[in-house]
Parts: structure tokens; C-alpha cells; sequence
């Protein structure tokens, strides 16, 4: 199993209420979870107007899968001409490779 976050720092010029903020990041996660099937969720800055950290994981079978759609999900992201991407970080988590439980 391969798991994987991406951390994207937005940043929101034409915003000058948390009503415009959420209007415009809405159709970004919206977007990420219903095309990309991937987990996504505003993570730091929900009282700034401007400013919102979003974090988005997903969970494969292979690396390159993994690489595909998180790929695929910057893309996206940047593709919003509402926002602004200040940074991005991607992050491989460590998974157990011990094998399964038989179930009982």
C-alpha cells in the first residue's frame, strides 16, 4: 500500500470576507474529491480571509498510481485563476508492510 498528502498554502487576493474565501475554495474540494476521488479538506487558516492551507491524500496499490493522481490534483488546483498556489508540499507516508490478518 502507498499513501501520500499534498499540502497546498492558497492564497486568496480578491477575498475580503470568509463568505467570498469559502465561495471560491468550495469548488476546489468539491472538485478534488468528486474527480479525483481523493480525501481533501481545508487544514489551517479557516479564520483568515485570505489565506486557507488545504490538504489532500489518497491511498494506492502502487507508487505510480499514487504519482498519477496526486499529479492530476496539482494540476487541478492550479487551474483556478481565483487563487493563488504560494507553496505545495507532498509527503509519502510510511505504511506497515506486515501481512494481513487472517479474518476469523
Amino acid at each position: 500500500m502507498f499513501a501520500a498528502v499534498v499540502v497546498f498554502e492558497l492564497f486568496f487576493p480578491d477575498c475580503h470576507t470568509l463568505k467570498q474565501k469559502r465561495a471560491v475554495l468550495r469548488p476546489v474540494l468539491d472538485g478534488l474529491q468528486r474527480r479525483h476521488h481523493v480525501a481533501a479538506s481545508e487544514v489551517a487558516c479557516q479564520d483568515k480571509w485570505q489565506r486557507a492551507d488545504i490538504g489532500v491524500a489518497t491511498v494506492a496499490g502502487s507508487h505510480t498510481h499514487v504519482v498519477e493522481v496526486l499529479d492530476a490534483v496539482e494540476r487541478f488546483v492550479w487551474s483556478f485563476p481565483e487563487l493563488e498556489v504560494l507553496a505545495q508540499r507532498r509527503s509519502w507516508l510510511e505504511t506497515d508492510d506486515a501481512p494481513e490478518h487472517p479474518r476469523t
